[in-house]
């Protein structure tokens, strides 16, 4: 059976306010959820990384910015990651 490891990420500078994540032992992505933010937008990302290697979604994601502000949902969420070790 696959260990999990959850984490709870708060967010900031973006309009969601909080990132749930859940990574099994051997790094894949097995749930994400985002509290608040641009909903459909935040379904598909989490849909994508579903079942992916978690430190591949934090290279791809991380930098990302919305609009003119420096960070964006899916930067938080690499940065989320890399709080997490990965």
């Amino acid at each position: 059976m696959l260990a999990m490891k959850h984490y709870s990420y708060q967010t900031q500078g973006t309009c969601s306010k909080q990132i749930d994540i859940t990574v099994g032992d051997d790094g894949t992505i097995q749930d994400v959820s985002f509290l608040g933010g641009c909903n459909g937008n935040l379904k598909g990302i989490c849909a994508l990384v579903n079942g992916q290697k978690a430190n591949e979604v934090k290279a791809r994601l991380k930098g990302i910015t919305c609009g003119n502000k420096p960070t964006s949902c899916p930067d938080q969420f690499a940065q989320a990651l890399a709080s997490m070790g990965y």
